[in-house]
């Protein structure tokens, strides 16, 4: 049962704004946050809606105002069940059921938290006192609240999640420059706040009803959301200065999809040392321009070349044909670090045993690449016992790579901030991200793609994808791919890429326009409680008691 919130009185010296809007239906509400959920998912791809991100947040919104926390929370769960449960269902394909909808139902616990702490600042829109004039106050609070969620999320538990941020849905949105200001959290507030601005409109133009004063609220409202809009559009796109280098992204693909593909590594390090090599011919026939670096995808070699004489002579007689570093994704094994998830160059001319730059994963995937909890997960699913622990590195992935120095990232690591920050601040010139989607699906590649289109703008940088299957691409610091490949095919592509050593203010500043929104969330909340108790504290003087 979805319950309303009774509506409190405001003090006869602090009149509200207008009538304030009665809750909408049982059913009105349970409507409006499916729709919400569904609304959300078509804003990413492979549907790239971006345009339904705040409508979702206006829906929501409106259907958990004026309702108790409790009702507001399922509310938000309803919301994130319809959301998370599809977009994340290539974690399904090869893994089973299970995974799938706990991994989702975590995720939509969040939205139910979302959805009680929007529920509860509900009393900002109907109060108007000297910091919250006309109740302006909740939408800046509703879009706060959901930068808080996301915040929260991204790092718990385990590390966290931040697959579904807001932020990663409008990478063709003409919000997207505002990466470059204040990175992800800064683009999500923006969305949430001009969908929050919608569903003031709403239920300031439902408490107008016929008095055409009142009207001027909900219009005002549209008005700020359209300024919203129209200041992203003054931040300005950072353009990388520096020489300008050519770069390979070599596919080249697996024999197999799936979970199995590890039992394949021969046949994987085959492909890319192949089409490496069919690229050198090419060069020497004149047909292709000679690249500065070569970039391999993660899991290129599951042989760890340096300790496997084989694959390490396969790749450096790539590397010699080419006349190029190459960038390699490896999987390293020793007694002393164990498992390690890597980024390896692989310079020409390297003779056998001679020591190489390499990247270690900082963030190994919860569940996937590392399992918390063993003995309880083995009880949800035995495909975890699949799964060896790696070792997390502890530097961030600066590698010198011929003319370039690299900021390397390695597959789900784009998803966060400080992992790809580090290798801006630390000296990446252009940032690599090097990936493995032999496990999932198209859908999941192109959501990964977004996250690669946000960082470059989000740094000033150009940036690559290079995947096992696809989809690889490049990105320019306006967001703009390029050499896009086809999932499930071998491919080879170059692109003339700039190198940057500017800093945008977004990397400047790293986490604390998080931190503000952050602490705006907490005000809104903060100021709510304390405005409850103290109308509590007036009904108990007065000897009545108030539903607060």
């Amino acid at each position: 049962m979805v319950e309303a919130e009774s509506a409190t009185p405001a003090p006869a010296d602090d009149p509200p704004p207008g009538p304030p809007a009665p809750p909408l239906p049982t059913w009105a509400a349970l409507l409006a946050a499916a729709v919400a959920g569904g609304a959300m998912l078509v804003a990413f791809p492979p549907y790239g809606l971006w345009w339904a991100a705040p409508a979702a947040v206006a829906l929501l919104a409106l259907a958990t105002h004026r309702r108790r926390m409790r009702a507001g929370f399922g509310l938000g769960v309803l919301s994130g069940v319809l959301f998370f449960t599809p977009l994340l269902s290539w974690t399904n394909l090869h893994t089973g059921m299970v995974p799938w909808l706990l991994l989702s139902g975590m995720e939509a616990v969040f939205f139910g938290l979302l959805g009680a702490a929007t529920a509860w600042v509900s009393p900002l829109l109907d109060r108007r006192d000297r910091w919250n004039r006309g109740g302006w106050a909740w939408p800046l609070a509703v879009a706060a609240i959901w930068t808080a969620q996301e915040a929260l999320r991204d790092r718990a538990p385990f590390g966290g999640f931040p697959w579904g941020r807001i932020a990663f849905s409008q990478d063709t949105s003409p919000l997207l420059r505002l990466a470059a200001a204040g990175g992800a959290p800064l683009l999500t507030f923006a969305v949430a706040l001009i969908g929050a601005l919608a569903g003031y409109a709403v239920l300031r133009g439902i408490g107008a009803g016929s008095d055409t004063r009142r009207a001027v609220a909900p219009l005002a409202a549209v008005a700020a959301a359209c300024a919203v809009a129209g200041l992203a559009q003054a931040v300005p796109y950072a353009k990388p200065g520096g020489r300008s280098v050519y770069v390979a992204v070599v596919q080249g693909n697996v024999p197999r999809l799936g979970l199995d593909f590890n039992a394949q590594r021969r046949a994987v390090l085959d492909n890319h040392v192949n089409a490496t090599i069919a690229l050198a011919d090419q060069v020497r026939a004149g047909t292709a321009r000679q690249p500065d670096l070569v970039v391999w995808p993660e899991n290129a070699s599951d042989i760890d070349p340096l300790r496997n004489l084989d694959a390490g002579i396969l790749i450096d007689r790539a590397a010699d044909a080419i006349h190029a570093p190459i960038l390699v994704g490896a999987v390293l094994y020793t007694p002393e670090t164990g498992v390690e998830n890597a980024g390896l160059v692989f310079n020409p001319g390297r003779t056998v045993g001679d020591p190489v730059d390499k990247y270690v994963k900082r963030h190994p995937v919860p569940f996937a690449e590392r399992i918390p909890l063993r003995g309880i997960a083995r009880i949800v699913s035995k495909e975890v016992d699949r799964v060896t622990d790696m070792t997390a590195g502890t530097r961030p992935g600066v590698l010198p790579v011929g003319p370039a120095t690299v900021g390397d990232v390695i597959c789900f690591e784009v998803a966060y901030d400080g992992i790809v920050r580090d290798t801006v601040t630390g000296g990446g010139q252009l940032i690599a991200v090097q990936t493995n989607n032999a496990t999932f699906d198209e859908a999941e590649a192109r959501q990964q793609l977004a996250m690669v289109r946000l960082r470059a703008v989000e740094h000033g940088r150009d940036a690559l994808m290079a995947s096992t299957v696809g989809i690889s691409a490049f990105a320019d610091s306006t967001g703009a791919t390029s050499g896009e490949t086809q999932f499930n095919h071998p491919a080879v592509v170059l692109a003339e890429l700039r190198l940057s050593n500017q800093r945008t203010l977004a990397t400047r500043l790293g986490a604390v326009p998080e931190y503000v929104i952050v602490a705006l969330a907490l005000a809104g909340i903060g100021g709510v409680a304390l405005r409850r108790r103290r109308e509590q504290l007036a009904a108990t003087d007065d000897g009545t008691e108030e539903d607060l």
